[in-house]
């Protein structure tokens, strides 16, 4: 089974790291570490899927990873 890509970076405005899910708009979390922020991310994307489910929302299929 295919999941969405989670993208994560160190933000220096931020002083952490930032993860985000390309695939579901808006969906990005913060944290102290590069774990955390995975963490957190996972719990934003239950949460949209949730809401987009309730709401009537299409949900994007996963793209996959791109190809380096």
């Amino acid at each position: 089974m295919q999941d969405y890509l989670i993208h994560i970076f160190y933000s220096d405005e931020d002083d952490g790291y930032i993860a985000d899910i390309p695939d579901l708009q808006a969906c990005s979390a913060f944290g102290a570490t590069p774990e955390e922020a995975l963490q957190q991310v996972g719990e934003a994307k239950r949460a949209w899927l949730e809401a987009a489910k309730e709401s009537g929302k299409k949900i994007p299929a996963p793209r996959g990873r791109p190809v380096i």
